[in-house]
């Protein structure tokens, strides 16, 4: 479909309300359908969402795409496992699957309570807080110590900056019109993350045995230093980034909605697991996927729905927008976690917040689980008071991430009344 000078203005001021592309996607989904190309000058993707795109591109099809690409997120990671294909993926994939499949997760539980209070400890009491910014800390931490088994506290100060430009190298701007624009400012923060990844290599080759974890996996299986750098700067990035973007958003959320937040608060404290908490976990992953855009390269001509896509053209899924659609789900863009109390009466593949496939995402068990026992955590310690929650918009980085951050007072509740709380909300539920 040719862009008119009407479905051009739409779009314009989508962008200017929603400050991001994802306001633009929405235009063009809602106008032109499940099937349209970005018409810029040099940039001109196809984009495709809902279920059977989904079933096509992540399972049916998949071979007939690569995720390697030339874009700065291949020239980062290198061979890591998230951009390599075939065979050389699935080696990879093997050898990083056992520390964090679903069996293993009960290990990780009290590393991630102890971080989780590690952190907040350093809170003080009424102290207004970005949880954009608190989340990263804990995620970070608890990847670093999961798989690599490195206590990261005392380097956090120097790491920080480095990781956060790290993320800001593969996140979306003026590289994708001109993929050779100068980028000044990177590489001295790209090699401090190389140097402590390297340094954690060497530290553990020297010690020639540690613990079951994913560095080890990596070593036993006689992987160069410079593969095994490429797959712990994967893991930390996306692993960590991810989380990062989960926690954030569903403070936002909880920010937005008060009522909702009350009632987990009631749960969680009455509770020892919350169903609330996971339908909470759901749908903000539905409103909101971390990885909200999946990016490939067309190695052999695919069609959607008799619309073609030749070989060697790029291509979008768009997990934002199939998670979005109103011809799936009710209310599409309004918070209701409720949706998730009886179990998802929607297709397959309309819920892919951590894809789907073979290549579905490897840490998606532990990232769900990190989420419920942190959130569980700091709501049972702390109120949190919202201060800009209707201030609040996606940005498109790495991840779907919210800005200008998530900002909250945070009160610590005496452990008297929470106890009073929970002995009100387990009465309230008896008597209900």
């Amino acid at each position: 479909m040719k862009a008119s000078p009407e479905l051009g203005l739409a779009v314009l001021r989508a962008f200017l309300r929603e400050r991001s592309p994802l306001g633009p996607l929405q235009v063009m989904a809602e106008q032109v359908g499940r099937f349209f190309q970005i018409p810029l000058p040099g940039f001109r993707p196809y984009v495709v969402f809902g279920p059977e795109a989904a079933r096509q591109v992540l399972v049916t099809e998949r071979n007939k795409l690569l995720w390697r690409n030339h874009d700065p997120v291949t020239d980062l990671l290198r061979h890591g496992v998230l951009v390599t294909d075939g065979e050389e993926h699935d080696h990879y994939r093997r050898l990083m699957e056992p520390p964090l499949h679903p069996a293993a997760l009960s290990g990780y539980t009290q590393m991630i309570l102890t971080t989780t209070d590690r952190v907040s400890a350093e809170w003080k009491d009424g102290a207004t807080l970005d949880m954009l910014v608190e989340a990263r800390k804990i995620a970070l931490l608890i990847i670093l110590e999961a798989l690599f088994s490195v206590d990261a506290w005392d380097d956090l100060p120097r790491l920080w900056t480095p990781i956060l430009k790290a993320i800001e190298y593969i996140s979306p701007g003026a590289w994708i019109l001109w993929r050779r624009i100068p980028r000044p400012g990177y590489k001295k923060h790209l090699k401090v993350v190389d140097d402590y990844l390297y340094g954690i290599i060497a530290e553990r080759r020297k010690r020639k045995a540690g613990r079951p974890d994913l560095l080890q996996h990596l070593i036993d299986a006689g992987l160069s230093d410079e593969v095994i750098r490429d797959q712990m700067l994967t893991m930390m990035i996306a692993g960590h980034d991810t989380s990062t973007a989960l926690l954030a958003w569903v403070f936002a959320m909880l920010g937005r909605h008060p009522a909702i937040h009350a009632r987990l608060v009631d749960e969680v404290d009455s509770l020892e697991k919350s169903p609330l908490l996971d339908q909470v976990i759901k749908e903000t992953l539905r409103l909101y996927p971390p990885i909200h855009i999946g990016n490939r390269v067309v190695a052999e001509e695919m069609n959607f729905d008799g619309n073609p896509i030749p070989a060697g053209e790029r291509m979008f899924y768009s997990i934002y927008l199939t998670q979005r659609d109103p011809a799936v789900w009710e209310h599409a863009d309004e918070f209701r976690p409720e949706r998730f109390a009886h179990g998802r009466k929607t297709p397959p593949m309309s819920y892919i917040p951590f894809g789907g496939g073979p290549r579905a995402c490897i840490g998606a068990a532990f990232g769900q689980a990190e989420a419920r026992l942190v959130l569980t955590r700091l709501l049972r310690d702390f109120r949190f008071e919202p201060l800009n929650a209707d201030r609040i918009h996606a940005y498109m980085g790495a991840t779907l991430e919210p800005r200008p951050g998530v900002w909250m007072r945070v009160v610590r509740r005496d452990v008297a009344a929470r106890s009073s709380e929970a002995n009100a909300a387990a009465t309230s539920s008896l008597n209900s």
